[in-house]
């Protein structure tokens, strides 16, 4: 009963977080808005997928070790704000220049395979090089895991938790923004996305880079 009741206050603290506007909202909702619901949901089971990688090791003190060491903290913190800022530019340098990519209902397979791929990796680079999400999981998971329990299962259980929430939360956003796939197939609207995506991404990524390790 302990772990239940820990479990439910876990899903209620990580369920308000999850819907607070942030990074991965605004890549989920760019991808979609770009490729379509399979590419939405692509970059959001990378961001899953990164968001259980950051719980199992919050779990068993790798990120705890982690925010411990300034340096580590550092080099991680400088990686992701440079990514960021990276990944940021090139959304502003298409919207300039009025790049649109092919939609993914016409190319080939191999093509949409790739594509999903490249999806999903953006998603989970964007939440593992974020440090921030590190210290979230090292203060919040172990006030959540009962002494008699083993860390490494039960962490991984609040993060798959989390994810469940997440993924819930994300695919209402792909459904809304599919639901509009008519205004967003507009250049000018792609363009505009691109632009805010990446004006977002910059200020992330300059947030993260400024930022103490506090």
């Amino acid at each position: 009963m302990n772990l239940l009741r820990d479990v439910l206050s876990f899903a209620a603290v990580a369920g308000l977080l999850t819907i607070v506007p942030g990074l991965d909202t605004a890549m989920v909702v760019r991808s979609t808005a770009a490729y379509g619901r399979r590419h939405g949901v692509a970059t959001a089971l990378g961001v899953s997928t990164g968001a259980l990688v950051w719980g199992g090791a919050a779990a068993v003190g790798i990120s705890a070790l982690l925010m411990a060491s300034t340096i580590a903290y550092t080099v991680l913190r400088v990686a992701g704000a440079a990514y960021m800022i990276w990944m940021g530019s090139r959304f502003i340098v298409h919207a300039a220049r009025g790049h649109a990519e092919v939609p993914i209902e016409q190319s080939d397979t191999a093509q949409a395979e790739q594509s999903l791929a490249r999806s999903w990796s953006s998603g989970l680079a964007t939440n593992l090089l974020n440090p921030k999400i590190g210290a979230f999981y090292v203060a919040i998971l172990p006030q959540f895991i009962p002494a008699h329990e083993s860390h490494l299962a039960v962490g991984l259980m609040l993060a798959f938790v989390h994810d469940i929430e997440g993924l819930t939360w994300f695919s209402a956003i792909i459904l809304g923004v599919h639901s509009v796939r008519n205004v967003l197939a507009r250049r000018g609207f792609q363009r505009s996305v691109d632009g805010i995506t990446g004006a977002t991404l910059i200020g992330f990524g300059l947030k993260l880079g400024l930022s103490s390790k506090q």
